[in-house]
């Protein structure tokens, strides 16, 4: 199973759509946060085919008009400000944010931990764990990236779009 990894959108729709382009061959979407407006999430859910797994992160704003959309959209599942989830027999963690994500690794009970929050692309091994911060659609600092991880063989990879 192939499942993309985006987080730090800040409402940047041009290269949300350049993302989502390059995430067309993954099964599953985990969304780490700070989309900000509520239309951002019904541009993800409309650009990605598949499951969209969502946590907040410290700059969405009106949680309750995002949530709406989501549930609208259908493919869309809030977490809140974290989440657990098996796929393939692979423990995953996400929040919005490193320390958490950091602690959570460091804990080894999980397979990958994900996070965003300081806008810095990077996969890290800790103990066995993965942890992966796709950096950011936003593009402020240059780049708009994402992370894609593959259950088997248990990998993952930081792709500039």
């Amino acid at each position: 199973m192939r499942i993309g990894i985006i987080s730090d959108i800040h409402d940047n729709l041009w290269a949300l759509q350049d993302v989502l382009t390059g995430l067309t061959d993954c099964d599953e979407l985990l969304c780490l946060g700070d989309l900000c407006a509520p239309f951002t999430i019904l541009a993800i859910a409309e650009g990605f085919h598949g499951p969209v797994h969502l946590v907040w992160g410290n700059n969405d704003g009106d949680k309750l008009a995002i949530a709406r959309q989501a549930d609208g959209a259908g493919n869309v599942t809030i977490y809140g400000h974290f989440a657990e989830l098996e796929r393939d027999g692979r423990r995953i963690a996400i929040t919005h944010y490193p320390d958490l994500a950091r602690a959570l690794a460091q804990g080894g009970q999980y397979d990958l931990v994900c996070h965003g929050h300081d806008h810095t692309a990077g996969v890290t091994e800790v103990g066995k764990t993965l942890l992966v911060n796709p950096g950011e659609v936003m593009g402020r600092y240059g780049s708009h990236t994402f992370a894609v991880y593959e259950t088997e063989p248990d990998i993952a990879r930081i792709i500039e779009a």
